[in-house]
């Protein structure tokens, strides 16, 4: 029966541990996910001749690029390592050190039940759909936090391929959960072919030349996943809550007006913080080839922190001091606590919180006032640093989170 409409219940998110990926194992469900957008854009270039007017052809001479962004609640880290970010208890590895690896990406798969049936709870239908982006690569990662809402996650993706599949399965068949008759999204950089595993579905019986994509069970995301499955014993969070956040400013007090510390009695209210990680990647084409057979990282990538607070005290502070000396701010965390916890940053162990990330070798860029008539006196400060290679510990970002469930059949979780 065709569907009136499709609304956030019909739908899950899914992303895969590589291209090549086919089994459930190596799918996971993104969790609390808000939001998911996709688009793609065909350029071409018109063929004109003399003596006719209107044009002979109209010749797509670059692979279109297809857009993807998503939004998540910040949860314990298991979106970020299922995306291929890295989660170190230690905070001593490089956050987006498997973003710039030489890879092929990632492939993501929106699937959507029937109409008035939640993905979450269903798997019996034969009506099921997927639309795949295919070779997709992070672009961007962005975190937002204030006060009066969720901590939210957004992040984008550039890919070479989209799809569409119709009469997707959600039948346990054989033993063997998941959804089953998804065609595959994943292409050769190089050939510009759907992979040969991913050109087709086939019945699950016929094992040994069994094709196409087989997605895990959607489920509400509330137990680590382990072999396809909740496994109903490690709570989950379900979203995390303004109140339970921790900021260190200290390395970073000496160098603004503002008092961000607090040591002397009085600090900034912090009303947000936002970090911006962007991952800008350029496509490289040669002659024999239609589409682009890699997307590489542009560097420097320069991330981004920007602190809105309320004004309460400030300091003894020159601009020519400022500028005589100009030293590096340390190191800035930002703790997302558990609601039972008082740890403050400094340690990220993950018994004592959800996620904590950390900014190393910062510089100040700019501090911002505005007063009027009305509302409270603000301030603006935005902070930036240069990320260095996987594992240069003094210029980064760092992030740990509490799960330590394995994601995708390989646990991105390094002491």
């Amino acid at each position: 029966m065709a569907k009136n409409r499709v609304i956030y219940q019909s739908d899950a998110l899914f992303a895969s541990k590589e291209v090549n990926s086919t089994g459930a194992s190596d799918h996971v469900q993104l969790r609390r996910v808000q939001s998911a957008n996709y688009s793609f854009n065909v350029a071409r270039q018109d063929v004109n001749q003399f003596g006719q007017l209107a044009r002979m052809e109209a010749i797509i001479l670059e692979a279109p690029t297809v857009s993807f962004d998503t939004s998540y609640l910040l949860g314990d880290g298991f979106n970020e390592q299922a995306l291929g970010f890295l989660n170190g208890s230690g905070l001593n590895k490089g956050f987006i050190s498997g973003q710039i690896a030489s890879t092929s990406g990632t492939n993501l798969y929106i699937l959507t039940a029937p109409e008035g049936l939640d993905a979450n709870f269903n798997t019996t239908s034969t009506a099921y759909s997927t639309i795949g982006i295919g070779n997709a690569f992070v672009t961007d990662y962005t975190l937002d936090a204030s006060v009066g809402a969720i901590p939210t996650v957004s992040v984008s993706f550039e890919g070479t391929n989209m799809n569409a599949t119709a009469g997707v399965s959600g039948n346990v068949i054989s033993g063997t959960v998941g959804y089953s008759g998804i065609s595959g999204v994943g292409i050769d950089p190089e050939l510009g072919t759907l992979l040969a595993n991913q050109t087709s579905a086939k019945s699950i019986f016929d094992e040994p030349a069994r094709k196409g994509i087989y997605l895990p069970p959607a489920s509400q995301g509330t137990g680590i996943l382990l072999n396809g499955s909740e496994d109903g014993v490690n709570d989950v969070v379900s979203a995390l809550r303004p109140g339970d956040i921790s900021l260190s400013f200290a390395n970073a007090d000496g160098d603004t007006i503002v008092d961000l510390d607090g040591s002397d009695g009085g600090s900034a209210h912090v009303q947000s913080v936002s970090i911006s990680i962007p991952l800008g990647r350029t496509p490289i084409d040669r002659l024999g080839t239609r589409f682009s057979f890699a997307r590489v990282v542009d560097f420097p990538i320069t991330p981004t922190l920007s602190v809105s607070a309320i004004v309460s005290d400030t300091q003894t502070r020159a601009l020519t001091d400022i500028i005589n000396d100009d030293a590096f701010i340390t190191n800035i965390e930002i703790l997302f606590k558990k609601s039972s916890s008082t740890a403050a940053p400094g340690g990220a162990n993950n018994n004592l919180h959800q996620a904590a990330y950390k900014m190393t070798n910062l510089k100040l860029d700019s501090e911002s006032f505005s007063s009027s008539i009305g509302p409270n006196k603000t301030v603006d400060l935005s902070f930036s640093l240069s990320i260095g290679g996987p594992d240069d510990t003094v210029n980064n970002v760092f992030f740990s989170g509490a799960n330590t469930g394995t994601v995708l059949g390989n646990a991105q979780l390094l002491s």
